[in-house]
């Protein structure tokens, strides 16, 4: 008698090689996260809320103690660009080195191992952060002038245009790419920071100061002083060759480095 033994049927094995499709992590998610990050953190948090904070000390000193003739919103906008011009390229600064400074580059590399789209996350979250901003200063300001004015008794003066104002906010953004750029070269917080006086600070007095001694230079500063070159945009006096002055001193400050900057990123061992 012959026994009869069944083998059970299997389904051949997946054909080797082949791959799950893995679509990439939007953009705006990404732009989203770095936003969250800002946050996340104390030093995160409390320089985010510094920027409304420094705006309502601006606008209640410059009610306190400005003369009445000095209250207008010229005024409150110049008290509350100068902590803004601080505070936002200290935005950038962080949101670039903290993965270097907190060594979570290896982490958020690794999620998402695209180093170019979490640089370019970086720079939208930064630009999201400087234009919020920037708007709810100027929303202050409206307000600390119509109390100033209320409570002084002077007529309300609304002495920036609308220009103007666009060229405030995109010199407060000027600021903020350097700061941007600096994290990129430099990759260190307390190196970045400090790096950003210097240039914003300490580099214009010393140029100003050969500006004065050197003749020849006098014509060349505007052409190689990128804060001289920015002033214009917050003093609103905008021409063909203030335009000029910026783009060659944007070129040689912050694009050139920013170039530089992401190709050391994007080449450099993360750990």
């Amino acid at each position: 008698m012959t026994a009869v033994i069944d083998t059970p049927v299997t389904t051949p094995p997946a054909v080797a090689g082949a791959r799950r499709t893995v679509s990439r992590v939007p953009l705006g998610r990404l732009v989203g996260v770095e936003l969250r990050k800002m946050f996340d953190t104390r030093a995160g948090f409390w320089l985010m809320a510094s920027i409304g904070i420094a705006n309502l000390l601006a606008t209640a000193s410059v009610i306190a103690f400005a003369p009445e003739k000095a209250q207008t919103y010229d005024s409150f906008a110049a008290a509350i660009g100068f902590p803004m011009a601080v505070i936002l390229p200290m935005v950038a600064v962080l949101a670039v080195t903290g993965e270097f400074s907190q060594r979570t580059g290896l982490t958020t590399f690794t999620l998402v191992p695209h180093r170019g789209r979490v640089l370019v996350a970086k720079a939208l979250a930064s630009l999201t952060v400087a234009v919020v901003s920037m708007l709810l200063a100027f929303a202050v300001g409206a307000l600390g002038n119509l109390v100033g004015t209320a409570i002084s008794g002077a007529g309300t003066v609304w002495d920036i245009s609308f220009l103007h104002a666009v060229y405030i906010v995109l010199g407060n953004v000027v600021g903020l790419t350097l700061g941007f750029t600096l994290g990129l070269v430099i990759r260190n917080s307390p190196g970045a920071i400090v790096g950003y006086f210097v240039i914003s600070l300490v580099l214009p007095t010393v140029l100003s100061l050969l500006a004065g001694l050197q003749s020849w230079f006098k014509d060349l500063q505007p052409w190689v002083d990128l804060n001289y070159a920015q002033g214009a945009l917050f003093n609103g006096t905008m021409t063909s060759t203030a335009w000029a002055h910026l783009a060659v001193t944007g070129l040689l400050w912050l694009v050139v480095p920013i170039v530089v900057g992401v190709r050391m990123v994007l080449r450099s061992e993360i750990k």
